[in-house]
């Protein structure tokens, strides 16, 4: 296999990491719609947590989207 094969193989896992991602913030938010509906004097709470979780998910999710990119453009070009 050519170098050009495993940088698309590379870039696809990395690719995979947001749809990952994605399904884990879908989730959590399905999750913290729950605890809210079962107690809702404690929302606040719920949503400071499910916030800070939400970015760390999204951040996660940039930073795979970003090597992905690198993957493709910068290696894919010196191959």
């Amino acid at each position: 296999m050519s170098a050009i094969g495993f940088i698309a193989i590379a870039a696809g896992i990395a690719a995979l990491a947001c749809g990952l991602a994605a399904i884990g913030m879908g989730l959590a938010t399905s999750r913290a719609a729950e605890a809210i509906a079962r107690q809702p004097e404690a929302a606040g709470k719920i949503n400071s947590s499910l916030m800070f979780g939400l970015i760390m998910m999204e951040t996660t999710a940039i930073y795979a989207l970003l090597v992905s990119i690198l993957l493709i453009f910068v290696l894919g070009a010196a191959a």
